[in-house]
């Protein structure tokens, strides 16, 4: 064996973590090769100069317990007990509902267990999703997107249920609805955004085709989480300023149409929606109706709550679960769930200036946009400053697939993180 594979196997002896163990092999042999070039440029032949490049790197004991204390995978503990306090809560929830929750779906207990078994399969996806190598991904941007794609193309051609007026497949107890395909576009727009190959009219037609399966289920909660996402990523993208611009505005021209159209195409009863959204008054009786009967319910929440108040709550454990935990917990507990679901995005953000890859940088920055939408969004319908809409309290609304997505937005927040020490291969054979 040469002495430079020596050296490098007594280093990786002493590294833990098969991932850093590729890394510094990587980096150990750079170093050794511009060493051994530097002594034959000095004279020396290549036997020779191998033998001084290797003992001019040291003790391969004392570098490789170094190098395993500097490139350590590390756990954001901060992150993790944020899901489990936000999980916790979530299953509070629960304990809220009363007995006009019970007379409407029969049986509490049967959605608590529900609620649970969501609860621990987050906490799996999110745990799995840390351990496994986010840089993985990067290739498969096209792969993804297709997977998007097809989920959304079979929603419009082979739905069979309807909620909350959006068409999904239902086939036993498993649902296929428009949120799977979030992830997917998400994972495959960070991709896209970090290829230099991808030309802006790539990006433009791309955004276009997708929109329009949005549109035609229709999914506007969808659309307008989508929307988002895409702009702040493509804010923090590669592209130079003036290409950043242009796609804006093609975004943003994209975006009217759509909702010229929307607004031609939509039922009676979702315009009346809308209209009673930007004037409450005008319908007291009828579509302004549910407004003021939330705006009422956290009015009477009072510091403390009413935990024994009987007051129905419309859709208590989903779409206005903030404002079913505000009525019987009260404010101070409401404000404490906003201050811990507040510092997931600043974590988030946190970690971004930690990262000095551009992939990574541009999951967790469409990782930050995904959540902070949902967060947003449910808390302003609550003090109705966004419209009554389909939107989860990220890890406090009952649904699987709203818990699965946001922890699953942790679990590749956790990963990035992890891995935040170690460069790709691409990067150290540059």
């Amino acid at each position: 064996m040469r002495k430079s594979e020596s050296y490098l196997s007594k280093v990786k002896d002493q590294i833990q973590s098969k991932e850093a163990k590729e890394f510094v092999t990587m980096e150990l042999e750079n170093h050794l090769k511009e060493a051994k070039c530097d002594w034959i440029r000095k004279g020396c032949d290549e036997e020779e100069a191998e033998e001084k490049a290797v003992e001019q790197m040291g003790s391969p004991i004392t570098i490789g317990q170094q190098l395993n204390k500097l490139h350590r995978p590390k756990v954001d503990w901060l992150t993790v007990m944020l899901l489990l306090a936000a999980l916790g809560v979530g299953f509070l929830s629960m304990m809220s509902l009363n007995d006009n929750f019970l007379g409407y779906y029969q049986d509490v207990s049967y959605f608590t267990m529900r609620k649970l078994i969501f609860i621990l399969l987050g906490i799996a996806v999110a745990w799995g999703m840390m351990y496994m190598d986010y840089r993985k991904l990067v290739r498969q941007g096209w792969l993804f997107y297709t997977i998007g794609m097809l989920i959304l193309l079979a929603i419009n051609f082979f739905s069979n249920h309807m909620v909350f007026g959006i068409p999904i497949i239902k086939i036993g107890s498993i649902t296929i609805e428009s949120l799977m395909a979030i992830p997917f576009f998400f994972l495959a727009w960070a991709s896209f955004f970090n290829n230099s190959r991808l030309k802006v009219w790539h990006c433009a037609l791309l955004f276009l085709f997708s929109c329009s399966l949005f549109f035609i289920l229709p999914s506007i909660s969808m659309l307008y989480i989508y929307v988002v996402m895409v702009f702040v990523m493509l804010c923090w993208s590669r592209f130079s300023r003036k290409t950043i611009l242009i796609m804006a505005g093609v975004m943003t021209s994209s975006i009217l149409i759509f909702g010229l159209m929307i607004w031609q195409s939509a039922s009676h009863h979702l315009k009346r929606r809308l209209l009673a959204f930007l004037n409450p008054g005008s319908d007291p009786n009828g579509d302004g109706y549910m407004m003021f009967l939330i705006q009422e319910r956290m009015s009477n929440a009072g510091w403390f709550g009413n935990r024994l108040g009987e007051a129905f709550i419309p859709d208590a454990h989903t779409n206005f679960v903030f404002v079913s935990l505000t009525y019987h917990y009260g404010w101070l507990f409401a404000a404490v769930l906003i201050f811990i679901l507040s510092l997931f995005v600043v974590r988030m953000i946190a970690i971004i200036y930690k990262i000095n890859d551009s992939y990574g940088k541009l999951l967790l920055i469409g990782a930050v946009s995904l959540y902070t939408i949902q967060f947003v969004s449910h808390i302003g319908m609550a003090f109705g400053f966004f419209p009554m809409a389909s939107m989860s309290l990220p890890f406090i609304s009952y649904g699987l697939m709203p818990i699965l997505l946001n922890a699953f937005l942790i679990g590749i927040v956790l990963s990035v993180y992890r891995r935040k020490d170690l460069r790709s291969v691409e990067f150290v054979e540059a």
